[in-house]
Order: structure tokens, then sequence, then C-alpha cells
């Protein structure tokens, strides 16, 4: 049963971040133009949805949110909350 939890884990988490990755150049591509921008909210719930990792290369290759000290607050927070969830979730495996 473990393998399979793991291959669905390892795909979700893949699927999350290349979404969320891409949901911050969008937003990055917006804050370069002056456009409206995508809520910090949206970017944390994504991570917070197992988006993370891509929503933490997508930082620092983008460079984007990086500066701001309330988000990587926020951000690591949502990091820790997944982690100690997926944590409890598998706990029986």
């Amino acid at each position: 049963m473990w393998p399979l939890l793991a291959m669905w884990l390892a795909s979700v988490y893949a699927v999350a971040s290349v979404v969320c990755y891409m949901v911050y150049a969008v937003d990055k591509a917006a804050a370069r133009r002056g456009e409206r921008r995508i809520p910090e909210r949206v970017l944390l719930l994504i991570g917070l949805l197992c988006g993370w990792p891509g929503g933490w290369l997508a930082q620092r290759r983008l460079r984007h949110k990086t500066a701001k000290t309330s988000f990587q607050v926020k951000f690591w927070l949502t990091v820790a909350v997944n982690l100690a969830a997926i944590g409890w979730l598998c706990r029986g495996y």
C-alpha cells in the first residue's frame, strides 16, 4: 500500500508545483507590466495545497516575493502546515 500512496502523493506534489510555479510566473509578469496582480492569498493557498515546492522554486528562479518578509513568513507557515497535514495523513502507513 505504501508504494501506491507514495506515487500518488508524488504526483499530487508534482502537478500542484507546476501549477504554482506557473501562477507565480504570471504574477511576476503582471508586476513587471504594472497590471492587476494575483492576490497573495491565492499564491499561499496553492502552496498549501501541495504546490509549495513549485512556489519555492519560482521565488528563487524568478526572484519573486523574496524580499517581502510578511509573505515569506506566511509562505513558510503554509509549508509547515502542509507537511504536518501530510505527516498526519500518512501516519498509519
